[in-house]
């Protein structure tokens, strides 16, 4: 039997598609270079350019000074990958309590949602002000008074409340029929929860917890504000000595090397559960 051969018909229409996606991608490459020029020469030629360049781009001190904003940037890994094992803890136990049934647990629902108010609602900086410097107010031996340990308590509470909601939302997505067949089967509510209902729960909603995850990597740089000894605060050191902004780019720098990896894992996780929507592609 002869190898199966296309028509004329379909070689001429997959020269076809081939021809328009060589000019889709030819135009996107040229409309890209001709907006990324015209932005560089109405920078470049603009009044103030001189001053700009020397104080946000003069990348030989920012390259000179980059070995000690990495070695700050020690302290903001070490806070967010304590508050992310913290924050899905108690985010899980704030979520499963909002879920609860019954007139029984409605003191836990009531806690439960105040608290999620209350942080969602208050700006993490005033948070970190509160906690930062009115628990060392107090004056209290039990408490803790180290700015590392109180800068991760005010990421924890605010984190936790938006945190609980994304759980929360998991939860009650998963249809009501999961949760009856597996009582029948004989499971108790605690088991129905911990091994039907919050498996799917997390499955569903992980590319949205991973972008709370970005945002906490983000806002590590905040903690400078309690004086923790960070990329943030490391670079603002350089820049009251020379005065010069690029300590602040190269920061900027350094935390989106951090967050892009992290943001196409949850671009790929999306895809995969088929959260990529039905739009177009990059060209």
């Amino acid at each position: 039997m002869a190898d199966w051969q296309p028509s004329a018909l379909q070689l001429e229409r997959q020269a076809y598609r081939r021809s328009r996606t060589r000019r889709s991608a030819l135009i996107a490459f040229v409309s890209t270079v001709v907006v990324f020029a015209a932005v560089a020469i109405a920078v470049v030629n603009s009044p103030g350019w001189s001053r700009t360049r020397d104080s946000f781009f003069d990348l030989r001190t920012g390259w000179h000074d980059m070995p000690a904003l990495l070695r700050a940037l020690w302290t903001n890994v070490q806070i967010m990958l304590i508050c992310e094992v913290i924050v899905l803890v108690l985010a899980t136990l704030i979520a499963v309590a909002r879920t609860l049934q019954g007139p029984v647990f409605f003191p836990l629902r009531l806690l439960a949602a105040a608290y999620t108010d209350i942080f969602r609602g208050m700006p993490l900086l005033i948070v970190l002000f509160l906690v930062g410097y009115g628990l060392p107010s107090l004056r209290i031996s039990a408490l803790p008074s180290s700015p590392f340990i109180l800068c991760i308590i005010a990421l924890s509470l605010t984190y936790t409340a938006y945190v609980a909601e994304v759980l929360r939302a998991g939860i009650q997505s998963v249809h009501p029929s999961q949760r009856a067949a597996a009582r029948s089967l004989g499971l108790t509510h605690l088991q129905t929860v911990r091994h039907v209902v919050f498996p799917q729960a997390v499955r569903r909603v992980l590319p949205a917890l991973l972008n709370d995850f970005v945002s906490l990597q983000k806002d590590t740089s905040l903690v400078s504000i309690v004086g923790v000894l960070e990329v943030v605060l490391r670079a603002q050191n350089f820049n009251s000595q020379d005065y010069k902004f690029v300590h602040y780019v190269f920061a900027g720098l350094i935390f989106v090397a951090l967050t892009v990896p992290l943001t196409r894992l949850t671009d790929w996780i999306a895809a995969r559960q088929g959260w990529n929507g039905t739009g177009g592609g990059v060209v």
